[in-house]
């Protein structure tokens, strides 16, 4: 029987990982490359996509290696120990401005980008494995799953609610502020993933394939629920990507800027903040929501669908800093649908590995929710990618100039607005049709 004490250390995990530093590269990285780092819109577009290529490679291997590790530590445990402070310096130095001209700045960029996907994965699959070792029972795995989900959401909520005040507590230039936030988000990140490592307990031991082999990988497209799971976890990622990617751009050009009601600053990080801690709540209600529905597979379709209603409204209200609450409320009201579904993913890939054991015969626990972490990063690089390719598609511009200074021009102003309107709710929307339809072929009943 799991603790409490463990049950919270695993959340730190997702805290670190789901709460600061994806938190932060999804709603932060594309205004901070275009308008701070000073990369066009078509470098910050080749560079995630190249990274997501790295990730289709290095994901599945590192599960692979995962679960053939074994140490005084565990199976999954050693890569949190020992991975927490690369994770947390490199994620830093990503943060950091140099003082180079377009050449040296892509460079760096695309260096550190690569470095920081490669720690992420070394972390976060094996953190993310821990679940199928933790317990056998399945109502467990839901506790655990949802205190995952609590925990990334309620520290995305303190990261984004603090951000812009820590910005003008620091000072100095735009490229200053993200440098010292970077190194103080990251030596926490550091502590919570270490401490994640530390208070968790491997109870089961996986049933270990003796030498390695490609048969894993060619199981995993024999397995018709994780072909279906992975599609699933590509398009929530693409929908959270989208809305994440575009959150700054649209405070910036489609409310002319942060707007200020009774002293409290809202800026794209702040707006997207009443979403956060409204997932944590409904992340934390998921079970007893699952329950009521009496399946996994209807609840994530029901929790899909107010996704999809609330999302399609947001498009209709006008652009105007006078509607902001209404938009805030539209927010919370889609994000209930994300809180609700979050918790379940993780558990079904749980069910997953599950299937494919008592299939297989030998456990691939490492590898199959190491394709959730791929899902989770392809989604949202894939879909940040498309909002820079389409931002410059409707006539936004930047890069940096001979002097080595960012430089931003918009050759349509109006197009670029109703463009990103649409990146933060049709677009979505889109996508979360298409997830209602692979739930419903979804074939694992739980």
């Amino acid at each position: 029987m799991a603790t409490l004490k463990e049950k919270i250390g695993y959340a730190l995990g997702d805290a670190a990982a789901g709460g600061i530093t994806w938190k932060v590269m999804s709603i932060a990285f594309p205004l901070f490359f275009t308008n701070v780092f000073g990369l066009t819109v078509a470098d910050t577009a080749t560079l995630m996509l190249i990274a997501r290529m790295f990730d289709v490679v290095t994901d599945p291997l590192m599960g692979s290696l995962a679960d053939r590790t074994q140490s005084r530590w565990g199976t999954y445990r050693p890569w949190l120990i020992f991975g927490a402070v690369p994770l947390g310096v490199i994620f830093a130095l990503l943060l950091y401005t140099p003082d180079f001209g377009p050449v040296g700045k892509r460079i760096y960029a695309y260096t550190l980008y690569l470095l920081m996907m490669a720690c992420y994965t070394a972390v976060n699959v094996p953190y993310g494995s821990l679940l199928g070792v933790m317990t056998e029972d399945d109502n467990e795995k839901n506790q655990f799953s949802s205190f995952r989900m609590v925990g990334a959401y309620a520290m995305g909520f303190i990261t984004l609610l603090s951000f812009p005040y820590l910005q003008k507590m620091v000072g100095g230039t735009p490229a200053h502020q993200y440098a010292v936030l970077g190194a103080c988000l990251g030596g926490l990140a550091t502590i919570m993933t270490l401490a994640c490592g530390l208070l968790t307990k491997e109870r089961l031991k996986p049933v270990r394939a003796e030498k390695f082999s490609f048969k894993p990988f060619a199981d995993l497209f024999k397995n018709k629920p994780w072909i279906y799971l992975t599609l699933i976890g590509i398009c929530t990622n693409f929908f959270n990507g989208f809305r994440y990617a575009v959150a700054g751009y649209l405070m910036e050009y489609c409310l002319h800027g942060d707007v200020t009601v009774s002293g409290l600053i809202i800026n794209y990080t702040v707006f997207m903040t009443f979403g956060e801690v409204t997932c944590m709540i409904f992340g934390g209600l998921s079970p007893k929501f699952t329950q009521w529905m009496g399946s996994k597979k209807k609840a994530f379709i029901v929790a899909g669908i107010i996704c999809m209603v609330f999302s399609i409204a947001f498009f209709f209200v006008p652009m105007d800093p006078a509607y902001i609450w209404v938009l805030v409320a539209l927010v919370v009201l889609t994000s209930v649908g994300v809180g609700l579904y979050s918790p379940l993913l993780w558990s079904m890939y749980a069910d997953v590995a599950d299937y494919a054991t008592e299939k297989n015969g030998t456990s691939s626990t490492g590898l199959i929710f190491s394709s959730g972490t791929m899902a989770q990063k392809f989604g949202t690089a894939i879909s940040g990618s498309l909002v820079a390719l389409l931002l410059g598609f409707a006539g936004f511009y930047s890069g940096t100039d001979a002097k080595g200074q960012t430089v931003v021009n918009i050759t349509n102003m109006e197009a670029v607005r109703e463009m990103i309107w649409a990146l933060f709710s049709i677009f979505p929307a889109v996508i979360i049709v298409i997830m209602i339809w692979l739930l419903y072929k979804y074939p694992i009943k739980k």
